[in-house]
């Protein structure tokens, strides 16, 4: 299961996330999306083995402070390139 996390802040690092997720869960991987100066876009994902693992992670996160702001966690929708499928 795929989750995207936002309203991070901009100073996060992806082992600060992965610190603030792993009490819930254990991610599979932690991605910290950045523009192309390398600065954070306030947004990232975090994937898990299970379903089960990423529903614990958006109950026990989701509302979480993270330097003094409130995260939001909700399982990813796939990007629109992805939904349409192959093209025939």
């Amino acid at each position: 299961m795929k989750l995207h996390i936002g309203n991070l802040p901009r100073t996060v690092t992806e082992q600060e996330l992965t610190d603030a997720i792993t009490p819930f869960a254990v991610p599979t991987s932690v991605e910290i999306v950045r523009n192309p100066a390398g600065e954070s876009r306030g947004y990232g994902f975090a994937e898990f083995a299970a379903a089960e693992n990423g529903q614990a992670v958006i109950a026990g996160v989701h509302g979480k402070e993270v330097g003094g702001q409130a995260l939001t966690v909700a399982e990813a929708r796939p990007r629109k390139s992805e939904a349409r499928g192959p093209r025939a």
